[in-house]
């Protein structure tokens, strides 16, 4: 065991491990003993982060690589997509990749998934890692096997579940993060404490100077609390079949957000709205207080993220909610809550419990 490490388990054993350290220099030690030494590494990037840290990720690398490819692409949602990954695909079979070498994903979300769903279906399956340099990404997409690419501007519609090997998190890479990309992956993380874990969410919200400040030993001990959550989640239900879809608080009309406004918004920025009109519902259903209603959004803006989104209609938002991957029997699957670390699934939210919602996020 590593100082901090944090084990997953699919189907009730190991599977891979959380490895969180202040730089790259332990990766070479950690897949030494996966035995994964003498392989071809594929290093998926894209423009921004791999401006700085592809080169270091090779250095690393070299000593136990077979030989060492990296592909950058264009920074940015927009290139979620097949194109992307028919380009990568390409290089794979020029390179004479097989189901023995390993692709890593070195990045954010976007990274993560693509270059995840990339193994998931490369040759009908090979093996990578995972080495996220976003909050967003640490705390929660790097964790649990979802993989996928947008589809004709909709989120992950193309996807599969594919475990990684290993999730190395390099928690310095968080220093070079934009501000605005680490408010982004504050709202997984508060939805993380709004789902699951009361005390969590007291502590965000108490530590909230430490965390703005980058202060190491709060972040850390931030990420570990975030990936424990993620991790229990997905032990529980590894393929969404049941209380995985909690993760999906906000995201129900965040995404629809997020498609609408062509991607000019973050993730997590259209998350945090979306967290917002689904506390709405809650309220209006009676589950929780105006006050409580109240805290919530508090909380959201206090890391400087959104809580409404202008120049969109109502029945627009609501129109692209229909379309959401989530749908089951023709009911959306929505998350609500009654109480902050108590969430559940609801299938009952009408059309005009949802405009309602909307108009409440569109008039703030």
């Amino acid at each position: 065991m590593y100082q901090d490490e944090i084990i997953v388990n699919y189907k009730g054993k190991p599977a891979y491990s959380i490895i969180l350290d202040r730089d790259f220099t332990g990766l070479t030690k950690a897949l030494s003993e996966l035995k994964l030494q003498n392989k071809r590494y594929m290093i998926i990037s894209d423009s921004n982060v791999g401006k700085l840290y592809l080169k270091e990720c090779i250095d690393i690398l070299k000593p136990i690589a077979r030989s060492i490819t990296s592909l950058t692409f264009e920074a940015g949602e927009s290139s979620k997509n097949l194109d992307t990954v028919k380009l990568v695909y390409s290089r794979l079979i020029e390179k004479q990749f097989d189901r023995k070498d390993i692709i890593v994903a070195l990045g954010g979300g976007v990274t993560g998934d693509l270059a995840g769903f990339i193994a998931a279906t490369y040759l009908r399956g090979i093996e990578f890692i995972q080495l996220p340099t976003t909050l967003l990404a640490m705390a929660d997409s790097s964790i649990g096997g979802k993989t996928g690419v947008d589809f004709m501007a909709y989120k992950n519609m193309v996807g599969a579940f594919h475990q990684p090997k290993l999730v190395y998190m390099n928690l310095s890479t968080l220093s070079t993060l934009p501000k605005r990309e680490f408010n982004a992956g504050m709202s997984e993380i508060i939805k993380h404490g709004l789902i699951k874990d009361a005390d969590y969410y007291k502590w965000l919200c108490k530590m909230m100077n430490s965390i703005k400040s980058l202060d190491y030993d709060t972040l850390k001990q931030m990420v570990i609390n975030s990936c424990i959550i993620k991790k229990n989640v997905v032990e529980a239900d590894p393929k969404e079949e049941g209380v995985r879809a909690l993760l999906n608080f906000g995201h129900t009309i965040g995404h629809a957000i997020e498609k609408l406004m062509e991607f000019n918004l973050l993730h997590g920025e259209c998350v945090s709205i979306g967290m917002v009109a689904a506390a709405y519902i809650s309220y209006k259903r009676g589950y929780i207080s105006g006050v409580l209603l109240d805290k919530i959004i508090g909380s959201i803006k206090a890391y400087d993220l959104p809580v409404s989104v202008g120049d969109l209609s109502d029945e627009q938002i609501y129109d692209v909610t229909k379309l959401d991957k989530k749908m089951q029997s023709d009911r959306i699957k929505f998350i609500l809550l009654k109480d902050i670390g108590e969430a559940f699934i609801d299938t009952t939210v009408s059309k005009e419990e949802m405009l309602d919602a909307i108009r409440y996020i569109i008039k703030r």
